[in-house]
């Protein structure tokens, strides 16, 4: 361990699961002192981690900072194994503060509060261990923590049919979960020693065969949670029926944990799977943008629409993964924090606007500009930023996973061509659908559900603030990019270059003589459209 001997990693993940046993204790039946017990909670392990990273982070390395490793139960070969890069630290920070400003969003919440202010507090616990961990067993322990409390959260202040979408969730994401688990213990009891540190895994000799196992495990295990068309179906389901702080929570925070498996194990630890993989997940990259654009068309429950728009915006994040370039690499993380704050904003403003109307029905909803310009005009910059407004972050994001895919020399330019020519596709429709629903929801005449709301009944300064702190780092990305990209460039440029690397290995094995598409893809049986061109 070092940082002075300091266990910022341990104290950050240890404290809220502790506070929120404490909860229990507290005399507070309406729930006016858990809140700011909570949020004081939050703020705190907030305020540790940016110290931490302030004093004792250096942007300029890209092995594992702030580490500390202690053997937990050594009959399973579990350590208590915890350090931050430059993938998982910007990610730790994006989950605790949005994380701490959903405590400030359900600030109204007076249905057992304890309770909900405990599995908030567990939940983050979980959220910074699952960026946090290096040890495989731990990983996947973190993972399964985050599961209950968002299952709880959905079935018990969720909306009507809250006990579906709760079910639909823990169902999907728990069948994920035991194809991560068969990975992970293929892994680590391969050759002699059993292992489950992840750096050690990494530098296992593994069998191709095992190696595409793996790998496929993964991406399912990952592709639930991301989502990845057709694992996708629970997300709109889920949005639709839980209240706007866990909505904040699910897309600004649990979704990019799916981004951040696929790339901490799936393309570190197996990068010659991932040269394989790596078409598929362009072309499912491609199918997220394009289906998730189309089926928001179809939505007119608020939530679900924006469900889908983030399906459709998760997509970008797979196909910079699988382009082979630094700039890809980049956008994907970006894209991953961008998506973050801006579904955080609009699943909130969401919330604030249901909190007036009482409805989710965008043809229930009209005329609330008049009546809520303020909710309009942070809304309205709230859906600029995710259809890629110039001088957003979202706009910087989509743009370098383009510039990464157009440069990449590992796909043959058709297959450059088209999946180009169809990402933009996604990107066209997008403002299309958003453009609509402010319009259904701000424009016109005026409603049952929007008439009856008075003139005072439009955004309070605490949502206000909320809504300030997520706009705020969207516009400062999308106006000076280097604010999120230089605390973790030197990493994706070297898992980049690592899997970069293998490409050659990978061209020597494939037939000197022999036909053309045995030449140029990744197997006889696949079409040399989608093959990579060595």
């Amino acid at each position: 361990m070092d940082s002075l001997q300091i266990p910022w990693l341990t104290t950050a993940i240890a404290f809220p699961l502790l506070a929120a046993l404490v909860i229990p204790l507290i005399p507070d039946k309406e729930g006016k002192t858990i809140r700011w017990y909570t949020l004081g909670v939050a703020l705190t392990d907030f305020a540790l981690l940016v110290t931490a990273f302030w004093q004792n982070y250096d942007l300029g390395r890209t092995e594992f900072q702030l580490t500390e490793n202690f053997a937990w139960i050594p009959q399973l070969g579990l350590n208590w194994s915890l350090g931050v890069d430059g993938l998982s630290m910007p990610l730790i920070i994006l989950a605790t503060l949005i994380t701490t400003l959903a405590t400030l969003a359900a600030w109204n919440v007076t249905k057992k509060p304890k309770l909900f202010a405990g599995l908030i507090l567990v939940m983050l616990s979980a959220q910074i261990g699952v960026f946090a961990v290096q040890d495989l067993l731990l990983f996947f322990i973190m993972w399964e923590l985050e599961l209950v409390p968002v299952y709880l959260l959905i079935s018990i202040w969720g909306g009507k049919k809250r006990l579906y979408a709760a079910t639909k969730f823990i169902l999907y994401t728990a069948l994920g979960s035991v194809f991560i688990l068969a990975s992970t213990l293929a892994l680590a009891f391969y050759g002699g020693d059993v292992t489950f540190d992840m750096q050690a895994l990494g530098l296992k000799d593994y069998p191709l065969a095992l190696e595409l196992l793996a790998y496929a495990g993964f991406l399912i295990g990952f592709g639930v949670k991301l989502p990845i068309f057709p694992l996708h179906t629970w997300l709109p389901d889920a949005h639709s029926e839980a209240s706007a702080p866990v909505s904040m929570i699910l897309a600004g925070v649990l979704l990019k944990m799916g981004g951040y498996g696929l790339i901490r194990l799936n393309m570190e630890m197996l990068p010659d799977a991932h040269i394989r993989f790596a078409p598929l997940l362009i072309v499912l990259g491609i199918v997220n943008i394009v289906y998730g654009a189309l089926t928001a068309f179809g939505q007119t429950n608020l939530k679900r629409r924006l469900a889908s728009s983030s399906i459709s915006h998760m997509g970008f994040v797979l196909v910079g993964i699988a382009s082979f370039t630094d700039l890809g690499m980049n956008g994907a993380v970006l894209q991953m924090l961008s998506h973050g704050f801006i579904a955080a904003a609009l699943f909130f403003l969401s919330g604030v606007t249901y909190e007036r109307t009482h409805t989710l029905m965008m043809d229930e909803m009209s005329g609330i500009a008049r009546l809520m310009p303020k909710t309009f005009a942070m809304f309205t910059a709230a859906a600029m930023a995710s259809l890629a407004l110039p001088g957003m972050s979202g706009f910087v994001s989509e743009l370098t996973v383009f510039l990464g895919l157009s440069n990449s020399d590992a796909y043959s330019y058709g297959f450059k061509a088209i999946a180009i020519f169809l990402t933009a596709v996604g990107v066209i429709l997008t403002p299309i659908y958003l453009l609509s629903m402010l319009r259904e929801v701000f424009y016109g005449k005026g409603s049952q559900a929007t008439l009856s709301l008075a003139a005072g009944e439009d955004a309070k300064p605490r949502e206000i603030f909320v809504a300030v702190c997520l706009l705020a780092p969207i516009i400062a990305i999308g106006l000076y990019p280097k604010l999120a990209t230089t605390t973790y460039d030197l990493k994706t440029v070297e898992v980049a270059s690592k899997v970069r690397a293998a490409l050659p290995l990978y061209a020597e094995q494939l037939p000197q003589n022999g036909d053309r598409q045995a030449q140029m893809g990744l197997s006889s049986q696949m079409p040399a459209l989608i093959a990579p061109r060595f």
